[in-house]
C-alpha cells in the first residue's frame, strides 16, 4: 500500500471527507480554483455582464449559467470549504477577492461574453501574484 497524502489524491481523485474539512488558506482555495479550470481548458465559460456599473447589492447577486464561479462551486472540496454558491459575491467572500481582483475574472469587458478555461485559469492566479499597482492606480482615478 502506498501512502499519500490529502493533496496528492486530490490530484488524481475527486475526495469526499465524511468528517471535519480542514481549513484551507485563501491561496489553497484560489489555487484549487485555478486548477479546476486548467482542468478543462477549452471549456467554454460565461462571463457575467458589467459587473462595475451594479449597484453593490446587485452585484453581489449577480451570476452566469457556466461562469468561471460555477466551476469552483461544482467542486466538492471547496463547497466543503465553505463556498455556498455561484454569485459574485459568494466569490469575494469565499476567495477573499477585492471588486477589482474578481472583475478581472469574471466580466464580460475583459474576455467577451465567453472564455476558455486556460484564460480564466490564468487570470485567477494573477489574482495571487496581484497587479498592486494597476489596483492602485485604478482607486487614484476613481477617487
Amino acid at each position: 500500500m502506498r501512502h499519500q497524502t490529502l493533496n496528492e489524491l486530490q490530484a488524481i481523485a475527486d475526495v469526499n471527507s465524511l468528517g471535519p474539512t480542514s481549513t484551507m488558506t485563501r491561496t489553497q482555495r484560489i489555487e484549487r480554483w485555478a486548477d479546476l479550470l486548467d482542468k478543462h481548458p477549452v471549456r467554454s465559460l460565461g462571463m457575467l455582464i458589467g459587473t462595475e456599473y451594479l449597484p453593490a447589492a446587485a452585484r453581489g447577486l449577480a451570476r452566469a449559467d457556466g461562469s468561471p464561479i460555477t466551476v469552483a462551486f461544482e467542486d466538492p472540496l471547496l463547497r466543503a470549504a465553505g463556498l455556498k454558491n455561484d454569485t459574485y459575491g459568494e466569490a469575494k467572500r469565499f476567495f477573499e477577492l477585492s471588486d477589482w481582483q474578481l472583475h478581472d475574472i469574471v466580466c464580460s469587458c475583459h474576455a467577451g461574453t465567453l472564455t476558455e478555461g486556460k484564460s480564466a485559469a490564468a487570470t485567477v492566479r494573477r489574482s495571487l501574484n496581484g497587479r498592486r499597482f494597476l489596483v492602485w492606480l485604478r482607486y487614484v482615478l476613481m477617487h
